[in-house]
C-alpha cells in the first residue's frame, strides 16, 4: 500500500461540498487559519474563520457549527505559557457555548498551539467528560524551536485515524513536549486514546530518539483524543503538507511509483484526517 495516495482525488467538484459547516478559531497569533480551511475545503467541507472577539461579541454562534478548529501558531505570543492565554479567553467567555456544543454530535481538532489550548481548557483527555487539566505540552527538551519533517502513525482505530497507515508531515513548536502523569498515561493506553504516535519510516517506534521524536514526547505521543473520541489534539501539522509534492522525499516516491507503473496521486496522505472528518458527517 502507498501510503501517499488518497481515497479522492484533489480536484473533487461543487457537488461534494457537505452542508455542515467547520469554524476555526482566529486571533491574537493563530497563524494556520487559511490552510486548515482549504484542507477542509478540499475535503468537502466549508469552514469560515472567525475571530474569537467575533464569537465572544455573538456576531457568529458556535452552535451554527459542526466542527470547531482551533488550529496552529502561537497565540499570546506564548508569553504566558503555550496555549494558556487563549484558552483563558475563551474559558472566560464561551465556555457555556463550548460545553453544549460538546454535547451534541459535533467534533473538535485541536492543532499544534490548538493541542496546547484544549489541554489548558482540559477538553483532552477528558476522562468522564471532566474538563480539567491533566497533560501538558512542555518545552522540547532540545530547547529550540523545532521545524521539521516528522513520520507518525496511528497508535488507535477512531474516526480521525481511520485508513491511516502513516502520514509524514511538519512540526513546528517550541513547546510540543507531552507530559502526563503514570496514572494518566495508563489511563490513555487503556482506553486507547493515543491517536498517534511519532515513529521512524519503517513504523519502529521511535523511542523517544531525536530528531525521529523531535521533542521527547513521553511514549512518542503526537496526538490524543478525548475519552469520548469527539476531540482530537496532535502536535504536528497536517494540513501544511495537502499535496504530494510537499513530502520532503517525494521525487524519489515518484519515481518508485513510476517504475512499478503506478499511479502519482496528487495528495499527500495527511488529508485522510480531513477527509475522515467529511466522512463521519456525511
Amino acid at each position: 500500500m502507498n501510503p501517499f495516495t488518497s481515497s479522492k482525488p484533489i480536484d473533487d467538484d461543487d457537488s461534494s461540498i457537505i452542508q455542515d459547516k467547520a469554524l476555526i478559531m482566529s486571533g491574537y497569533g493563530i497563524n494556520s487559519e487559511a490552510e486548515t480551511q482549504s484542507a477542509l475545503l478540499r475535503a468537502g467541507m466549508e469552514a469560515d474563520i472567525v475571530h474569537v472577539n467575533d464569537l465572544i461579541s455573538g456576531r457568529y454562534k458556535l452552535s451554527d457549527y459542526r466542527l470547531l478548529v482551533f488550529p496552529g501558531g502561537f497565540s499570546y505570543g506564548d508569553d504566558t505559557g503555550a496555549g494558556n492565554a487563549y484558552a483563558n479567553r475563551v474559558r472566560n467567555n464561551l465556555w457555556d457555548d463550548l460545553t453544549r456544543f460538546l454535547e451534541e454530535d459535533n467534533l473538535v481538532l485541536g492543532i499544534c498551539n490548538g493541542f496546547q489550548i484544549l489541554a489548558n481548557l482540559g477538553l483532552v483527555p477528558a476522562f468522564d467528560r471532566r474538563y480539567e487539566r491533566s497533560v501538558a505540552l512542555v518545552p522540547s527538551q532540545k530547547g529550540v524551536l523545532e521545524c521539521r519533517y516528522v513520520t507518525i502513525k496511528p497508535a488507535s482505530t477512531s474516526l480521525w485515524t481511520e485508513g491511516i497507515e502513516k502520514i509524514v508531515c511538519p512540526v513546528s513548536h517550541g513547546q510540543g513536549n507531552f507530559f502526563c502523569s503514570k496514572e494518566v498515561l495508563s489511563e490513555l493506553k487503556r482506553r486507547k486514546m493515543i491517536a498517534f504516535t511519532y515513529c521512524r519510516d519503517d513504523l519502529s517506534p521511535a523511542d523517544g530518539q531525536y530528531p525521529f521524536n523531535p521533542n521527547g514526547s513521553i511514549a512518542d505521543i503526537a496526538g490524543i483524543t478525548s475519552a469520548d473520541g469527539k476531540v482530537l489534539a496532535m502536535m504536528p501539522h497536517p494540513e501544511r503538507a495537502m499535496d504530494f509534492v510537499n513530502e520532503y522525499d517525494w521525487p524519489l516516491q515518484k519515481e518508485r511509483l513510476l517504475r512499478q507503473q503506478l499511479p502519482v496521486p496528487k495528495e499527500s496522505a495527511n488529508m485522510k484526517i480531513f477527509r475522515n472528518i467529511v466522512g463521519y458527517f456525511r
